[in-house]
């Protein structure tokens, strides 16, 4: 059963989020500081314009006879032209009272011969900005102060601002895409390695303990160091696990070797039934114990073998002659007839002992469950992929039970009296799976079971 991961949000999306959200608040200060800038630089260009027309009508401000005059120089209001049509508005005052202009334009308190004074405000109904400067008149016995105040509109100004602020606007928003972009592109390149990283694990076989040894970033750095450790951990526990389990099999079965030889020999000594028949269970018995402890011992080796598989060029087809050849003595004992019917040669690359082991587990289930003067017919050919068909004449499968007889130490209802340890066809499961293969069990339709081992 596979294990699902408690997700809590997406790395990815976090990521992204965070590059586009910065550049969105990037793309808005850009707007607002260039928008304002824009404002201050345009503003200070018509301050300079109203400061130059104050100035020329100062200049031309000159006391006669006690009385001021002022021949407005033509370019004191040419150079206040504009696109949108501005309008201007002046006023002159002599100690305070108007003399010319409007008498509505607001008035500034300027000290005479400061510098000119710029200030915002209305003027029927319109904004305007004003400047206005004071200078100090003196006649022969006369000493006056006259204001010079002109004010524009901000029409023209504002125009200006509202088409840079477009500007600004849409380079912002080409800033704006470009980052998504960039964000896109960065965080596909930040998350790989990591993508990179969890398909190499997830390729893994079952068994593959190795450690990564791919480069990484130095920020992944600690947590592919974690998984190495825990997965050299996992790997020394399951190799100590394999160890006792082969250790004690071996222990076990070497002294029930020895107890069957005298349990037999006894057999033969005793003469009463009940004795006889008590002796034969105990036959029986370490028989299974024996049997149950050689594949255990099976089962470890290639646990580990097929962690580690040493593939070589091999004949299928010698190879089951060869089995063929060493299970017919016990066939014989049975009136079991073994027949292989094959290609010339089936060409394959594996590891000869797994091979070995699980075709021999496969036949001898096949001889275990046969009926007397029945036959087995193994079947090995290269089409359309190199397999082994052990086909027998026994009460098959039980159709219940057939898509979980290759699970460790489970057999069939029908197996009850039969000597066995529910590890054969396991065995021979777990390795046509190391070589990329597969176990299938199926009953014939004129009776009996159908293994087929494919590489």
């Amino acid at each position: 059963m596979r294990e699902t991961a408690n997700v809590s949000g997406s790395l990815r999306a976090r990521l992204a989020l965070t590059l586009i959200g910065g550049a969105a608040g990037i793309s808005i200060l850009m707007f607002v500081v260039v928008r304002s800038y824009a404002a201050q630089i345009a503003q200070q260009g018509q301050d300079r314009i109203l400061e130059a027309s104050v100035t020329s009508i100062l200049d031309a401000a000159i006391l006669r006879d006690g009385v001021v005059e002022v021949d407005f120089p033509y370019a004191a209001f040419a150079i206040l032209g504009t696109e949108e049509d501005d309008r201007v508005f002046y006023a002159i005052h002599q100690d305070g009272a108007l003399l010319s202009g409007y008498e509505s334009l607001p008035v500034v308190p300027a000290r005479a011969g400061a510098e000119v004074t710029h200030v915002s405000g209305e003027m029927r109904g319109a904004s305007i900005r004003l400047a206005s400067a004071s200078r100090i008149l003196v006649g022969a016995d006369l000493r006056t102060q006259v204001t010079v105040s002109v004010a524009q509109t901000r029409d023209a100004l504002q125009v200006t601002l509202n088409r840079i602020s477009s500007n600004v606007a849409y380079y912002g928003v080409g800033f704006f895409l470009l980052s998504v972009l960039v964000a896109s592109w960065a965080t596909s390149t930040t998350i790989r390695p990591l993508e990179r990283l969890t398909h190499s694990i997830t390729r893994r076989g079952p068994k593959d303990l190795t450690p990564v040894a791919q480069p990484v970033p130095q920020e992944m750095g600690p947590l592919v160091s974690s998984l190495n450790n825990f997965m050299a951990r996992l790997s020394t526990s399951l190799s100590q696990s394999e160890d006792f389990i082969a250790e004690a099999a071996h222990r076990v079965r070497t002294p029930l070797a020895t107890v069957r030889s005298h349990a037999e020999t006894t057999l033969q000594r005793v003469e009463r039934e009940d004795n006889r028949q008590a002796l034969r269970a105990m036959v029986r018995a370490i028989d299974e114990s024996s049997r149950a402890a050689g594949q255990l011992l099976d089962h470890a080796m290639i646990t580990f073998r097929t962690d580690h598989l040493e593939r070589e060029a091999l004949d299928l087809v010698a190879i089951v002659q060869d089995l063929v050849i060493r299970l017919t003595p016990i066939a014989e004992m049975k009136d079991i007839a073994l027949t292989v019917v094959s290609d010339a040669e089936v060409n394959v690359a594996a590891d000869s002992i797994l091979l070995q082991n699980a075709l021999r587990n496969l036949v001898d289930n096949a001889l275990k469950y046969s009926p007397v003067e029945s036959e087995i017919v193994i079947t090995v050919s290269a089409s359309p992929s190199p397999r082994v068909l052990v086909e027998d004449e026994g009460p098959g499968f039980p159709p219940d039970q057939i898509n979980n007889l290759a699970t460790r130490f489970l057999r069939g209802t029908n197996a009850t009296g039969t000597i066995g340890s529910g590890l054969g066809l396991t065995i021979a499961q777990d390795v046509a799976q190391a070589h990329g293969g597969t176990l299938s069990l199926e009953n014939r339709p004129e009776g009996g079971a159908c293994v087929t081992f494919s590489l």
